[in-house]
């Protein structure tokens, strides 16, 4: 199939991106990367009016570190953040999980914000936000907001975006002392959407737990300490928790079970690491 017709501008200027999103209103979208955007436009699943690219635009190909975040510019690709020199030892969470998606041509195209914007509840790196307590600054032709991450997924490929408004960039909290981190994934191959993905970050307030592809939204939550004992209880009660839906790579009841073994799995990894 081919995309429903549209207009394209090619934007030089983040005020020429803002200004059409203004002109346009609800028929406005942006590209960036488009790995998941021109599949479908070309099933007509998006119908925009205007599309507007902004990978031209200058103002947002940043990587730049201040007061203890990362904050990504919605033109870096992803293999520009996988090749982050401090991401290791910064932001080892990303580290471990951007290996997992897509694949090496996918990431060499698709930005982070792109990503985040698409919100498919199996991605990466929504969870990985999430599970990191980021934020992402959201910009008009007038005005800007930052919206933390827990509050701008609200669905299946649905955000708090408002008509008009992009993503100018998205912060990733950097690794604090006595921080440790842990990434597990299923899926049916390397480089497919996750079946289960868990996140988890233990650090001097205690453990959190990031789980994608079970529910409509990345879901997070505290856990217990594995030495207490209630680890197994609090799993089992966050897996009833999040609505497991049924797909033909998997029924509820595997899912669960995912997010059983691999929280656990998680939380180990994170609670060894922590420096």
């Amino acid at each position: 199939m081919k995309p429903a017709p549209f207009d394209f501008v090619r934007a030089e200027t983040l005020a020429e991106a803002l200004e059409t999103l203004a002109r346009s209103g609800e028929d406005g979208r942006v590209l960036a990367g488009g790995q998941s955007f021109v599949p479908m436009l070309n099933m007509r699943l998006a119908r925009p009016g205007v599309l507007v690219d902004i990978m031209g635009v200058a103002e947002l190909r940043g990587l730049d570190v201040a007061k203890g975040v990362l904050r990504v510019g919605s033109g870096v690709r992803q293999v520009e953040l996988a090749r982050w020199p401090d991401l290791d030892t910064r932001l080892p969470l990303l580290a471990a999980a951007i290996p997992y998606i897509g694949h090496v041509q996918t990431r060499s195209r698709g930005t982070v914000c792109g990503s985040l914007a698409h919100a498919d509840p199996s991605a990466e790196l929504p969870l990985a936000l999430i599970a990191l307590e980021g934020e992402i600054h959201l910009r008009t032709k007038k005005a800007r907001r930052t919206v933390v991450a827990r509050d701008f997924f609200l669905g299946m490929m649905a955000t708090a975006l408002q008509p008009g408004e992009m993503i100018e960039a998205v912060s990733f909290p950097l690794r604090r002392a006595g921080e440790g981190f842990g990434f597990r994934e299923v899926a049916r191959r390397h480089g497919d959407y996750a079946v289960v993905a868990c996140a988890a970050v233990a650090g001097p307030s205690g453990i959190r737990l990031a789980v994608g592809g079970v529910g409509d939204v990345p879901a997070l939550r505290s856990m217990p300490d594995p030495a207490s004992g209630d680890l197994e209880d609090a799993l089992n009660d966050f897996a009833w928790a999040l609505d497991a839906r049924e797909d033909l790579h998997a029924t509820p009841r595997y899912r669960r079970e995912l997010v059983r073994r691999l929280g656990r799995e998680a939380i180990e990894e994170a609670m060894r690491c922590r420096s």
